[in-house]
């Protein structure tokens, strides 16, 4: 290219852009442009008021609230330096917690379980605190292993554990005597804790009364033998009514079946007499340490015998544990020299007195001993599982606390808002407590750290409380000079 070339193409552009220029000064523009001036459309005063709202008082971290700086740059982890502006500081954080979980909250910022930010959560947001309650932060709470339980309705069944003592059932003594005068001979059980069977001989016993009866028993059947043939009915009648009578005074005594078909069969009276036991069971108890040779007369109890086959358990309970007792209540029973082996058993009886001393009363069990393995007089461990309350509203035992005047217990109204409430304990048992009065079926108790909670509520409440000024001391009257008399 020429240089006419050059001064001519400068010439052209110089010339468009003079006519630029004019262009816009006939349009208002100004030169040189004023940055300060206001925006178009919104005016000095709103450009003003904008500028205020979002004034920013300093610059931090957004992984570390902790680094802050007062003009933007990189955090020490290479982050942007994010602006806090005015409106954000005056509100304040009470956590954070993640956007799509809400139960996972934190101290501070950072990223959640699904890789999000945490987004914060203002106190206006949560809204203002409840009279009477206790706000914690949530990563405060996290830490001291606060856990919390719904309210739940239940039964209640209380475990009363005590200790009972084995006795014979009573309904299965058997006493054994005589009916008559006689001596005891040729005795086969003497010693106490012998086991018999129904229908064993227990000794022979001579009694000149027995030996009479028999020898009349006998005259009686001879007699009715010989008119049994006779033509007159009404006489052999009362022949075997004779029979009859006499067989029955034997049966009386005690004389068995077996005793009396031997006498017919051999037809002759016998000098003595075996008595059987009448039950099988143990001797439990005897007249005298030597039976034989012994006189004895009607009434007089010469052996105890137990049928062991039951056996009753007798177990002491206090006052406030009656009410829950009834006939027929389960009862699980151990020996403490026989673990891991338990008998049930079901009260038969609640005797209707009490102990002075030990203010308790006596309930009886009945346990089956197939194996007679139970003997009277054996301690044992007895527990039963009564039913207290249906359907009641209960929190678990570790939730209540327990001043001794005052029964209380910690409810979570929000994360991190607890209150304290007094409430009225009904039964207890299954390690619950009834409530009977102060929370209801939608509440949530903790169950952990409440005591933790409940000092802190505590201390907010004497924080709170007016502080009464130290009343001014009163001035001290002088102590009077002393003056020096001259003798």
């Amino acid at each position: 290219m020429n240089r006419t070339s050059v001064i001519g193409a400068t010439a052209f552009f110089a010339g468009a852009a003079l006519l630029g220029l004019v262009v816009l000064w006939l349009g208002g523009w100004e030169w040189p442009p004023r940055f300060g001036d206001p925006v178009e459309g919104v005016g000095e005063a709103g450009a003003q008021d904008a500028a205020e709202e979002r004034e920013i008082l300093y610059w931090r971290a957004p992984m570390d609230p902790n680094f802050t700086s007062d003009r933007p740059g990189k955090s020490p982890m290479g982050m942007d330096l994010v602006p806090v502006y005015a409106e954000e500081a005056e509100r304040e954080i009470l956590y954070w917690r993640a956007p799509m979980d809400p139960n996972f909250i934190s101290d501070r910022p950072g990223k959640s379980p699904m890789g999000m930010d945490l987004v914060p959560v203002y106190a206006d947001e949560a809204g203002a605190r409840p009279e009477g309650t206790v706000r914690l932060d949530p990563g405060f709470v996290q830490r001291i292993g606060v856990r919390t339980t719904p309210v739940e309705r239940r039964d209640i069944a209380q475990t009363i554990r005590t200790v009972g003592t084995l006795a014979h059932n009573d309904k299965q003594i058997a006493w054994v005597g005589t009916k008559y005068d006689g001596w005891i001979e040729n005795v086969a059980v003497n010693y106490l804790g012998e086991t018999v069977e129904e229908g064993q001989v227990l000794f022979d016993i001579y009694s000149p009364q027995l030996v009479a009866a028999q020898t009349e028993y006998l005259q009686a059947v001879h007699y009715a033998e010989r008119l049994d043939a006779s033509r007159f009915p009404d006489v052999a009648g009362r022949a075997r009514s004779l029979v009859q009578a006499a067989r029955a005074r034997l049966r009386y005594w005690d004389i068995t079946d077996e005793q009396i078909a031997m006498l017919e069969q051999e037809e002759t009276p016998r000098r003595t007499l075996s008595v059987v036991s009448p039950v099988t069971g143990v001797v439990v108890e005897k007249v005298d340490e030597a039976l034989d040779g012994m006189y004895v007369q009607p009434g007089m109890n010469l052996y105890k015998l137990a049928d062991l086959t039951t056996i009753w358990v007798d177990v002491e309970i206090f006052e406030h544990q009656v009410q829950a007792m009834r006939i027929g209540q389960r009862a699980e029973v151990e020996l403490p020299y026989v673990p891991g082996r338990p008998y049930t058993g079901f009260v038969r009886f609640l005797y209707p007195h009490f102990n002075q001393e030990t203010r308790t009363m006596t309930v009886s069990i009945e346990l089956a001993n197939p194996d007679l393995a139970l003997r009277a007089g054996m301690y044992a461990n007895v527990t039963f599982d009564v039913p207290v309350a249906r359907n009641a509203l209960t929190v678990p035992e570790e939730a209540v606390i327990r001043s001794g005047t005052r029964d209380l217990v910690v409810l979570e109204l929000a994360p991190g808002l607890f209150r304290v409430a007094d409430v009225t304990l009904g039964a207890s048992g299954d390690g619950v407590w009834e409530i009977v009065d102060g929370i209801s079926e939608a509440d949530r108790v903790v169950v952990s750290a409440q005591f933790l909670i409940d000092s802190e509520s505590n201390l907010t409440q004497a924080i709170k409380a007016p502080v009464a000024e130290p009343e001014a001391p009163e001035p001290e009257a002088p102590e009077p000079a002393m003056t020096h008399r001259h003798h």
